[in-house]
């Protein structure tokens, strides 16, 4: 009984020792957008003109 108690205690503790690092995800996911929106800033018009170029040279027969 004593080793399944003490097994117990051992996982309980893991447990709450294992919470994560949120200011850490925090971080990434703050410096992901960060970099999404300056590759959207240097990029969006040079994709929006391409874009145009592409539709204005279809023809419909």
């Amino acid at each position: 009984m004593r080793r399944i108690m003490a097994w117990g205690f051992r996982v309980a503790r893991g447990l709450r020792e294992d919470r994560g690092d949120v200011p850490g995800w925090v971080l990434v996911t703050l410096m992901t957008a960060g970099l999404v929106t300056l590759l959207w800033a240097l990029a969006g018009p040079l994709l929006a003109r391409l874009f145009t170029e592409a539709v204005s040279s279809v023809t419909v027969h």
